[in-house]
């Protein structure tokens, strides 16, 4: 990190006891890690995957499609990560023995982490766990499709269906399609949980709800402001651009309440020499607030470029709507408050807001550091408004770019897997289907747990995804999974869903070919707009009893509806499926096409490289963003004695470095210095404050459960905030929610740590 007059934060260390933790991130220990899983018995199958022309198994930024399996879409090679290579080994495991579950009761499968259920192998065969029975049995698929057609007989409003990134285009489209055709829009999606607060800000702001920065752009940016991410964890191709953009002069801004090495030092294997020994300098300044206190720390950074005079008032005039009052704000907002809220110095934030405002071309990105707070569409606000207020969207080489986890997750939102369906896909949808849809709102992924909790649904299926792992109330979402009739996984590996998200009468978890292993082809969408082809591939699983997601929702959908409103099983070649995409997605008419040409793209219409905006005024549309009132609870409300001695501390819920969503690839996070997934990292000064010490065993109570035998670890995570891994940790709250978007406050959940007082037997 760069030191001057005004940056006096100094570069904590990053564990003060574990010698183990590297000094850079990534680096050498990523070579080493290559070499060990290319080098290995399964590496000549991990090779041709590697090199299939297929998109990236992981998160939004990766590479593949038809440029090979290495390349990004603007042609560089050498743009595959860490994260890429785990999960293509898990997905290149062998076949769970056939009569494994007939030795294995569901109460001992429900013993398994998250990292022992991946490890078991891929699913090869249809099985059921039916009502009263200990045990899962295999299950032909007649009987699969008979249970399933029937399930979906029910009233509209009591069928669901819940998905993630994983899967492809197709299905998701086809998944929409089936649901909207019996009726229901209740379609939950994992986003839900994560980047929605992104998707409506940035619709009502400017009418899209997705990054407005391709990565062309990106490389033309001279200013980076990162905010709630750790892309050295989560989205590691991401930091080779950092990399790029810090080599040429340019800065980084990094803002996280958790300072993570990886964003301050970083060695990535696409630059070898280097990497290998000092890594190089990611962040310029590197800001920490208070969690949740995002938008006053953007309101601040927006006081202090007006007080600079650096703010692009022109801009504001001719191409926004709303401005005087933001700037209004603003100003009149006092540095006390702004301070105070958001626990980060007038010097630090004035600091940010010169490299803004002097910088020629910014781009804003984010991940669910920002989203996942009940104001998180307020800090999404809170952002585009200091991007336009220096004139940063709509030019090329600047703008707004949320940084998406999964790797289709955006795909599945722009097929409209949601319950916010676009005016023009609604208007597509009832032309195909001959009829209006329905007008009842749908649930997304907490409403669908509240009402499932209700008793009002019935039916269940799932396209990948963890829902019972990744929501919070674990009790809550067991209890409330517990009461649908039927609940259909479709699954390549076993999760801990499949063992404690289990249905009252029938559960049926369906085996399926992942990405590069189709015998048809298919499409995904990465998180800055760019749709790749899937070529056609095989499994290595011999005898095993598959199918492609594609061929089981068309079958159950011809099951259904018949040829009600399109002839399903036609639909099983994917190639008509994109036909319908078409005439159906705005920004996809390429896709009709891509069979013969081969031609990947970018959706037109989401790139603004000029300040016209698709809103109704054809302007950005600006919203002041409210301080947000930021008090943990005392104690005593979390029901422990008065006599006990502990602090209260603002939780992060987090992942590991080896962890993609709710699964688990190693239990250690030497990064952080966390030997386990029972820690949480505290800052010395917090522990030390409440009688505790580094390694002491604690009890971390939230406001529905409490974990115990804790470990607490010193790190660099500031002064009352703390962070434990996700999704262990859910099992301790209830989380608030961002009323507009329905995304759960992960990021900031009040919990009482405390050392159990216990009595000494005479």
């Amino acid at each position: 990190m760069d030191t001057n007059s005004q940056n006096i934060q100094p570069i904590p260390p990053f564990s003060e006891t574990n010698e183990e933790t590297p000094e850079i991130g990534g680096g050498l220990p990523i070579i080493e890690y290559w070499a060990e899983h290319t080098l290995s018995q399964s590496g000549p199958k991990l090779w041709k995957t590697l090199l299939h022309k297929s998109a990236c198994l992981s998160c939004s930024w990766g590479t593949g499609g038809q440029k090979g399996g290495f390349t990004n879409e603007e042609g560089e090679k050498l743009q595959r990560c860490m994260k890429s290579v785990e999960a293509i080994s898990a997905e290149i495991k062998p076949a769970i023995s056939t009569n494994y579950f007939e030795k294995h009761s569901i109460s001992e499968l429900q013993q398994l982490t998250s990292m022992e259920a991946d490890r078991l192998g891929r699913l090869s065969f249809p099985m059921i766990l039916r009502a009263g029975k200990s045990h899962y049995d295999r299950i032909s698929w007649e009987e699969v499709y008979e249970i399933a057609a029937d399930a979906f007989t029910k009233t509209p409003e009591r069928v669901a269906s819940y998905s993630s990134g994983r899967s492809s285009n197709e299905a998701a489209f086809l998944l929409q399609l089936m649901m909207r055709a019996i009726g229901s829009n209740n379609l939950a999606d994992c986003s839900d949980l994560c980047h929605a607060p992104s998707t409506t800000g940035l619709r009502e702001m400017f009418a899209t709800g997705t990054s407005v920065v391709s990565l062309e752009n990106l490389k033309q940016a001279d200013c980076v402001v990162l905010a709630g991410s750790n892309c050295s964890y989560n989205h590691p191709r991401l930091m080779n651009e950092l990399i790029k953009i810090r080599e040429k002069g340019g800065k980084i801004i990094v803002i996280n309440p958790m300072m993570e090495i990886g964003l301050v030092k970083f060695g990535s294997p696409a630059f070898p020499v280097k990497s290998l020994l000092t890594g190089y300098d990611i962040s310029s300044l590197y800001l920490q607030p208070i969690p949740g206190s995002d938008t006053a720390l953007f309101v601040g950074i927006q006081k202090s470029v007006i007080e600079q005079g650096l703010i692009a008032e022109n801009y504001l005039k001719a191409y926004t709507e709303g401005w005087e009052a933001v700037v209004k704000q603003a100003r009149e907002t006092s540095w006390e408050t702004i301070t105070e809220t958001c626990g980060v110095s007038r010097a630090e934030i004035e600091a940010a807001a010169k490299i803004i405002g002097s910088s020629k071309r910014v781009v804003f990105g984010w991940a669910m550091g920002i989203t996942q707070h009940d104001n998180g569409v307020d800090n999404v606000f809170s952002i585009a408004n200091t991007a336009l207020m220096t004139g940063n969207v709509g030019k090329e080489g600047a703008g707004l770019m949320p940084v998406r986890g999964h790797s289709n997750v955006q795909g599945f939102g722009s097929m409209g897997v949601t319950v916010k369906l676009k005016k023009e896909i609604q208007e597509a949808l009832e032309k195909l289907l001959g009829r209006s849809l329905s007008a009842v709102k749908g649930y997304e992924t907490r409403s669908l747990i509240e009402a499932a909790d209700a008793g009002k649904v019935d039916t269940l299926i799932c396209l990948g995804g963890n829902l019972y792992g990744a929501n919070p109330d674990s009790t809550q979402a067991k209890r409330a999974l517990g009461k649908i009739e039927t609940i259909i996984y479709l699954a390549t590996k076993p999760n801990l869903g499949h063992f404690s998200g289990l249905a009252k009468h029938n559960t049926i978890v369906i085996p399926v070919l992942n990405r590069f292993e189709n015998p048809h082809k298919t499409t995904v969408e990465s998180g800055n707009n760019f749709v790749r082809l899937n070529e056609v591939g095989e499994t290595h699983l011999k005898n095993a009893d598959l199918i492609p997601e594609v061929q089981f929702l068309t079958e159950l959908a011809s099951r259904i509806h018949g040829e009600f409103p399109v002839d399903w099983r036609k639909l099983q070649d994917t190639k008509y499926v994109r036909q319908l995409i078409a005439k159906t997605i705005p920004g996809y008419e390429k896709i009709a096409t891509i069979d013969e040409t081969q031609e990947e793209f970018t959706i037109s219409g989401r790139i603004f490289t000029e300040p016209k905006f698709p809103t109704d005024s054809g302007k950005a549309k600006m919203f002041i963003t409210p301080l947000p009132v930021l008090k943990l609870p005392e104690a005593k409300e979390f029901g422990v004695s008065e006599s006990v001695r502990g602090i209260v501390v603002a939780l992060m819920t987090g992942r590991s470095y080896s962890q993609h969503n709710t699964v688990v690839y190693k239990i250690d996070d030497k990064y952080r210095g966390m030997p386990h997934r029972n820690c949480i990292l505290m800052n010395r000064v917090d522990a030390e404050s409440a009688g505790l010490h580094e390694h002491q065993r604690v009890t971390v109570q939230g406001n529905v459960g409490k974990l115990e035998n804790v470990e607490v670890i010193y790190g660099a995570v500031r002064v009352g905030a703390a962070l434990m891994f996700y999704p262990e940790v859910n099992v301790i709250f209830n989380a608030r929610i961002e009323r507009r978007s329905g995304t759960p406050a992960y990021k900031r959940v009040p919990a009482f740590v405390y050392a159990e007082v216990r009595q000494r037997i005479l």
